[in-house]
């Protein structure tokens, strides 16, 4: 009899602290909080001159392009509202509530204008100083961004390994910039995903790219993430998680996360372009479809993507 109450009494303890360790491993610590360190913000119209350094075809740069001007409302759009369909613009509309929530004004995204240096000026294996020298080349205005975009063929410092591009600013508070490679033939893996395997982790099959280029349509994405975190952390005193220097912005801290649903692996629940065989979450104008990562929703310290 005592021999079976012991057994009892432990049969009951392994389960209990079973469901003690099951219950620990699915826990997932709400994200930090997003601040507003009070540093300056870009508010108001907001320029971005565009330097396309290599060889882009037209309609790479039409893809880019739309993909900008879908940022802010178009005049014949509905105003934007919880019933709105998903869009860019939508997307967007997280930003303009973070710079007016810092007392700044809506943001007004427009195209200043486009460079191209397809000849590659300073060569095709660049450092990332080099990359202040190419924001200089697109002539940005003070107030705006400089958009630095580098071909295939085109190896920049850290490409790959740390980053799939990055932003800053030139000489200090002067005008901000975006650099962005394409990733199709170096580590499409990494930086063009989920239009492509991923080089580490479950080998699921690639979605369809929206616009039918990987390449691209990976180099939107990362367009989206770096330029939200330029606008609202253009010189590293503005929006961002955590400590200085080692710091989250609003457009990496979900990365990974494209629909409802998402974890390590699966970009969640997409939209599907029937006509294309596309994956999708936001619609632009022109017709087009992009992916865009979820934003850090600073109401519920949570990543909220579009769809």
């Amino acid at each position: 009899m005592a021999a079976a109450l012991l057994l009892l009494i432990l049969v009951n303890f392994v389960n209990i602290c079973s469901g003690t360790r099951k219950l620990s491993s699915l826990y997932q610590p709400p994200l930090p909080l997003l601040s507003y360190h009070k540093g300056p913000l870009l508010q108001g119209d907001i320029p971005i001159s565009i330097l396309w350094y290599g060889k882009f075809t037209p309609s790479q740069k039409s893809i880019i392009s739309d993909f900008l001007l879908s940022l802010t409302p178009q005049p014949t759009q509905h105003p934007i509202s919880s019933s709105t369909p998903p869009s860019v613009a939508k997307w967007w509309s997280t930003i303009d509530y973070l710079v007016q929530k810092a007392g700044k004004a809506k943001t007004h995204i427009a195209l200043a204008n486009q460079v191209t240096d397809e000849h590659c000026s300073i060569g095709k294996l660049l450092k990332k100083s080099q990359l202040t020298e190419l924001a200089l080349k697109a002539n940005a205005l003070s107030s705006g961004v400089a958009l630095v975009l580098t071909a295939t063929d085109i190896a920049v410092e850290g490409f790959c390994e740390s980053a799939c591009g990055t932003h800053g600013s030139i000489a200090g508070p002067g005008p901000a910039y975006v650099w962005v490679g394409n990733s199709a033939t170096q580590c499409p893996g990494q930086c063009a995903w989920p239009f492509h395997q991923p080089l580490y982790g479950p080998q699921s099959p690639p979605l369809g790219a929206p616009n039918g280029d990987v390449g691209v349509d990976g180099m939107v994405i990362n367009v989206a993430k770096l330029l939200a975190g330029a606008v609202t952390n253009p010189f590293g005193d503005g929006y961002f998680q955590g400590d200085a220097g080692g710091h989250v912005e609003v457009g990496s801290a979900c990365t990974g996360v494209y629909g409802k649903g998402a974890y390590p692996g699966y970009p969640g629940e997409l939209l599907l372009d029937s006509s294309s065989g596309g994956s999708y979450n936001a619609e632009g104008i022109n017709g087009r479809k992009y992916l865009v990562p979820a934003m850090f929703d600073p109401a519920t310290s949570s990543c909220s993507p579009v769809v």
